[in-house]
């Protein structure tokens, strides 16, 4: 793979980089498209004596980065802007390999309230518990908060943009300028709002989190996780996370999700067009008690959710029903072109009904805590999408209007 390529490929646009950044002509064989190399090694040279059996700089076993790694990494570090990118085999795996590689036994970090259900876990129970780190979960759209929360050994604060469930919008900007004046690192997972429609370094951040299984792979058949952020510091998370703790993404998995790189910006603007117009029509019904969304301007985060996302508001929802619980389980039932899944930006629109006893409802703002579905609008026709939803609320009895 020629640097010059990949430095042509730079300054073009997004969609273009999506389609051929990071490959080139297979200079063997003159395919245009990747091939998947499955070898686990790789030919040594003559005297291998001297060589460093934990680097990643040339071929040398799998597991310390392969051939479609690195072209997938290239991708997408480009696609985020990035100097450096990590693919590793999950995105609870590029979490994991980041804070491994960047927090040690007296640290304090401060996470948001809302966030992955792994990312919870990680700080609020496993990272505690196991690597003496101090944790605090601070509502992070309030910098007055997360102000408040910063101690003399805070090293790291961490959201997501949307967070997960609730889409609720924190001021990246506002957030990376109070960490830096206090000598703290920021890290975001991105993964609800893609590349597409956020790049969070152009907002100051110093690593950016993205799960490949969703947006970018966009066919619900592969996962791997991407870490971003300078080549050094990328260069430890090899080292560290990748090679010496293995959570290294397959060679299969990677030319998948590079593949479904070639379409990922279109497919990311009908998820958004489609999400948007869904959450319109559910904020219309009588039966429904709540939509968050933040493409709606009754949303509270709505302002600066304009500012952070360039393209749209990304493909997940949440929505209340006014009905007692298996009212929820019962509207699934009749759902014939949304699947009850987790997951989100495959094809197909997915549905999961989050009861009132998930183990972070307490963090979640009030109108969530009667249980709420998640919602993961795809790339059907969004009239079939809104329709399919119409037929299930009559099926159980609640009022609908056009």
């Amino acid at each position: 793979m020629s640097n010059s390529h990949d430095e042509v490929v730079k300054k073009m646009s997004f969609q273009t980089q999506a389609i051929h950044g990071g490959v080139e002509a297979d200079p063997a064989t003159g395919a245009i498209e990747p091939s998947i190399y499955m070898a686990n090694s790789f030919a040594l040279p003559y005297d291998p004596s001297s060589m460093n059996w934990s680097a990643s700089e040339d071929n040398i076993y799998t597991r310390n980065g392969g051939v479609n790694q690195g072209a997938l990494e290239r991708r997408i570090a480009m696609l985020h802007g990035a100097e450096d990118c990590v693919a590793l085999a999950s995105g609870v795996a590029a979490l994991s390999g980041l804070f491994f590689s960047r927090l040690k036994k007296g640290d304090h970090v401060i996470f948001s309230t809302v966030t992955y259900v792994a990312t919870y876990r990680i700080f609020n129970e496993l990272w505690t518990e196991k690597w003496g780190i101090e944790t605090s979960i601070v509502d992070c759209t309030d910098i007055e908060k997360v102000k408040a929360a910063i101690k003399p050994n805070t090293k790291l604060i961490h959201f997501e943009t949307p967070g997960n469930p609730t889409l609720c919008i924190c001021d990246i900007e506002a957030i990376v300028k109070l960490a830096h004046e206090n000598n703290i690192q920021v890290s975001v997972d991105n993964t609800f709002s893609s590349p597409y429609n956020t790049k969070p370094f152009e907002f100051g951040v110093d690593y950016v989190v993205e799960s490949l299984t969703k947006y970018i792979n966009g066919h619900g058949d592969s996962m791997g996780g991407a870490i971003l952020g300078p080549k050094a510091d990328m260069d430890k998370v090899r080292y560290e996370s990748q090679v010496n703790i293995g959570g290294v993404i397959s060679p299969f998995n990677a030319w998948l999700i590079q593949r479904g790189c070639q379409t990922f910006p279109l497919r990311m603007q009908v998820h958004n067009d489609n999400a948007l117009y869904v959450a319109k029509w559910l904020e219309k019904q009588p039966c429904v008690s709540f939509v968050a969304y933040p493409g709606l301007p009754s949303f509270k985060g709505h302002e600066l959710a304009k500012k952070q996302m360039k393209h749209g508001f990304g493909g997940v929802l949440s929505f209340g029903l006014k009905g007692e619980h298996d009212l929820y389980n019962r509207v699934v039932t009749h759902l014939n072109v949304f699947t009850s899944a987790v997951s989100l930006g495959n094809a197909g629109s997915l549905i999961v009904f989050l009861g009132e006893d998930d183990e972070r409802m307490y963090l979640y703002p009030e109108e969530f805590h009667n249980g709420f579905y998640r919602v993961a609008i795809g790339i059907e026709d969004k009239d079939d999408l809104v329709n399919d939803l119409k037929q299930a609320f009559v099926a159980e009895g609640l009022e609908v209007v056009d």
